[in-house]
């Protein structure tokens, strides 16, 4: 009798701690997620999860940013090219861990009507300049400080958030979240626009 109700409490014990690893997952990715919100002063201003969904197969919004150097650059400039248009953030984990795979898909289009623009919602141009000094990024880095590209025009809701912009401007596909940007699917789901 011992036996079994020692038995019992110890696995009463043990479930616990299995169930502990995958509460500390759910924990992290919502921790995750909310980090990598784009910050605003209004959460009122956030626009929905699922804004951004209604943008595919539409004309991809044209706009003008600065970029790292504090040049003119605007999306038009890119017509005829296909675009990989990044939304992201420097305290952004997920953001982070995506650059060296863009890097190397940025190298692997060398040379074909390709681009990708990665458009930063942080706060200020010197925490881009600072975060590029130790994460070098070979493609433009656009700077939208207000949000106004990102959340007024492309509604996006979470970073990163990739659009996919065919040689017409149309936007072909949405990724939300981070990507291994070298993986065959996404590589071919890019060159079948090429």
């Amino acid at each position: 009798m011992r036996e079994s109700s020692k038995g019992a409490g110890q696995g009463a014990r043990t479930e616990p701690r299995k169930a502990l690893p995958a509460f500390s997952l759910l924990v992290t990715l919502v921790l995750v997620a909310v980090l990598c919100l784009p910050l605003t002063p209004d959460a009122a201003e956030l626009p929905s999860p699922f804004a951004a969904d209604g943008a595919k197969g539409r004309k991809a919004a044209d706009f003008m940013l600065k970029d790292v150097n504090g040049n003119m650059v605007s999306l038009a400039s890119y017509k005829g090219k296909v675009v990989l248009l990044n939304f992201w953030a420097t305290y952004c984990p997920p953001c982070r861990e995506e650059i060296p795979d863009m890097n190397e898909l940025n190298k692997k289009m060398k040379g074909k009507p390709f681009v990708i623009l990665a458009v930063s919602t942080d706060r200020a141009a010197v925490d881009v300049r600072d975060f590029m000094k130790k994460t070098p990024m070979n493609f433009p880095v656009l700077l939208d400080y207000n949000n106004q590209v990102s959340r007024t025009l492309y509604k996006v809701f979470m970073i990163p958030t990739t659009f996919l912009i065919d040689k017409r401007g149309n936007i072909a596909k949405i990724y939300y979240g981070g990507q291994e940007w070298t993986e065959p699917a996404i590589v071919k789901e890019i060159e079948a626009l090429l």
